[in-house]
């Protein structure tokens, strides 16, 4: 069962749906589960939706640093009204079982590590270097 959880995925996840139904109805074929993907799969779930508010928090503050560094740039409006958007996005998705995990000075760090060298030729400002909001702030937008 696992060789197909390698080749495909789809119908993979679409048998073992299947056999956990027949479980849940008393059937029995826990035999049949390939339980260690099962759980794996399970895990990911959560974890992919943290990746997508930490995802998303990363692109609100690289559109903030950017209309930061560079606030005479004709970009700036866009830059802020994306990284509201993100922001925004990421608020939708959040939940408050994420909050332990949340990597919020890593986030900011991957968005600082995106920050352009120059914008048009022209250096950036200063930017902070250490996260400037805490989770909190980031939902109360």
């Amino acid at each position: 069962m696992s060789d197909l959880y390698e080749t495909d995925v789809v119908t993979w996840s679409d048998r073992q749906a299947d056999l956990l139904r027949r479980i849940a109805a008393g059937e029995r074929v826990n035999d049949q589960v390939d339980w260690e993907n099962v759980v794996e799969e399970i895990e990911s779930v959560g974890q992919s939706q943290i990746d997508a508010v930490e995802s998303l928090w990363t692109q609100a503050f690289l559109h903030d640093l950017k209309a930061e560094a560079w606030p005479l740039a004709r970009d700036v409006d866009t830059w802020r009204a994306d990284a509201r958007m993100f922001r925004h996005q990421a608020k939708r998705k959040y939940r408050a079982s994420m909050r332990q995990r949340i990597d919020l000075p890593g986030i900011y760090e991957s968005a600082l590590a995106g920050l352009p060298d120059t914008m048009d030729g022209t250096p950036p400002l200063p930017v902070p270097q250490a996260c400037p909001v805490t989770v909190d702030e980031l939902l109360s937008d």
